[in-house]
């Protein structure tokens, strides 16, 4: 079967303030270099916004769902949602079950998330908001039986994680408790044995740009399956090598594909194709 699109970028933020004035330029872009995107929701407003691209444009799909850092409220250091890099202040959003489930009717939504820990932008005593939203989104893939886009990010150095262990321990076991829908560890950073666990739960693993300039990753990706990851962007952070200091953007996965390629000694084409049919069977869309 001949396939519509060359690429996927399985994780992306069209949906964020940092494309508000040129996103359908950014479109064009990637449907001229034949990139199908995935934009992630962060709260209500993301969620919302993810869903009204895909309807807009052929090659956008769409995940929504509640992020760990909009759980609680307080400053944050990231652009995720602020106007010009500048901080964001987080609301403090629950969980709106409702909202999510009318949302997730819409043909071009193909998962829920994204959902779990994060200990690095959060106060130690926000966990149990994070656990209670997180339980709760993976309640609703299952209800649904989409899979879930599961974010992971553990203390700043020098600092214990709420529960004491490794933020991977604590996702897989929240996800070995509850989830019965395969799930996506985006921005993998974890190791081989993390990994391991996953892929016996039933889960995969995914790459961003980072892997084209830091040399810690690259054990993890010659030793990751390639049936059971897939290529991102996490777009608009961390623009893979040679467009590193510019705002990330979807088409750029392509960059990921090639460096998955080349760290494990595997033809470009052979890659390539292996992940566009990792991201069908995953999301269940034709692409």
């Amino acid at each position: 079967m001949e396939m519509k699109y060359k690429y996927i970028d399985t994780h992306s933020h069209l949906n964020l303030a940092a494309f508000r004035e040129d996103v359908g330029e950014v479109v064009e872009k990637c449907v001229a270099d034949g990139v199908a995107v995935i934009n992630v929701g962060t709260k209500e407003t993301t969620s919302a916004k993810a869903v009204e691209l895909a309807e807009q444009y052929e090659n956008l799909y769409a995940i929504i769902g509640l992020h760990p850092i909009q759980t609680v409220p307080g400053m944050h250091d990231e652009d995720e949602i602020g106007e010009g890099g500048e901080p964001f202040k987080s609301r403090g959003e629950l969980f709106n079950l409702e909202f999510y489930r009318e949302l997730a009717k819409n043909a071009k939504v193909v998962g829920i998330g994204e959902c779990g820990f994060d200990y690095w932008h959060t106060e130690a005593d926000s966990y149990a908001v994070q656990e209670e939203a997180f339980v709760a989104q993976i309640k609703l893939a299952n209800e649904l039986n989409l899979p879930l886009m599961i974010h992971t990010r553990g203390p700043k150095p020098g600092i214990a994680s709420p529960t004491g262990r490794s933020v991977y321990t604590d996702v897989y076991e929240t996800l070995k408790q509850y989830a019965k829908v395969p799930f996506n560890v985006h921005f993998y950073a974890g190791t081989m044995e993390e990994a391991a666990r996953f892929f016996e739960l039933g889960g995969t693993i995914s790459f961003t740009g980072v892997i084209t300039f830091a040399k810690d990753y690259v054990e993890l990706v010659k030793n990751a399956p390639l049936e059971l990851i897939h290529g991102e962007t996490d777009c608009p952070f961390v623009a893979p090598a040679p467009y590193r200091g510019r705002r990330c953007e979807p088409w750029m996965v392509q960059e990921v594909y090639k460096t998955i390629a080349n760290i494990k000694g595997l033809d470009e084409e052979e890659v390539r194709l292996q992940l566009l049919k990792n991201a069908q069977k995953f999301y269940g869309i034709s692409i």
